[in-house]
């Protein structure tokens, strides 16, 4: 009986978790686009009405977004607010995250590689870019350095070393696949 409730724990756990996220931000979001309805005085006809101005506003955002005066009107005014520290802290990290799931059609430049450890051992990491900052190179030995993030179990943090270029052992694995692996700590073996 315990090892039947595990494993009805274990498969729907996961389903029901990920259901009840997206129902969340579906009714956060809805609920938002109520908001938005009312501040105009129109009354939501129907469950969903906020969610879909919603997603119209961000649609059109990206309509806005791909002509270039409602660009560079936006760009001048991130720039003034990126003069203030923390907001600049708070919003580059965010932006740079958010950067990392959507490219627009560029290349990947993350990596899947391995680092080998003192003990003998490896560590899976993902080349960043393509090369490190050059205030970094310059305070380096000689070298090719390049970024490698490798990321924590279970978290959104991981550490990012400057590693030499020949001592990365590239592997052919998806960047998508190996954060899996890296996030569940190994539980998740599946290679694609």
């Amino acid at each position: 009986m315990k090892k039947t409730l595990a494993r009805g724990l274990m498969n729907l756990l996961p389903m029901v978790l990920s259901i009840w996220l997206f129902w969340s931000l579906f009714i956060s979001l809805d609920e938002l686009g109520k908001l938005l309805l009312e501040l105009v005085g129109v009354t939501p006809i129907f469950i969903g009405a906020g969610f879909g101005l919603v997603a119209s506003l961000v649609f059109v955002a990206g309509l806005l977004f791909s002509v270039s005066p409602v660009a560079w009107v936006y760009g001048w005014i991130e720039r003034q607010f990126m003069k203030f520290p923390l907001f600049k802290s708070v919003y580059g990290s965010i932006r740079d995250i958010a950067s990392l799931m959507n490219r627009d059609g560029q290349p990947k430049t993350q990596k899947t590689v391995l680092v080998k450890q003192a003990n003998g051992g490896y560590v899976v990491g993902f080349i960043m870019s393509d090369s490190a900052p050059q205030p970094l190179v310059d305070a380096l030995p000689e070298g090719d350095w390049v970024p490698v993030l490798f990321q924590l179990s279970y978290q959104m943090a991981g550490v990012t070393s400057l590693v030499k270029r020949d001592d990365l052992i590239f592997v052919d694995w998806s960047f998508e696949d190996a954060m899996r692996f890296n996030l569940t700590a190994g539980i998740n073996t599946i290679a694609r």
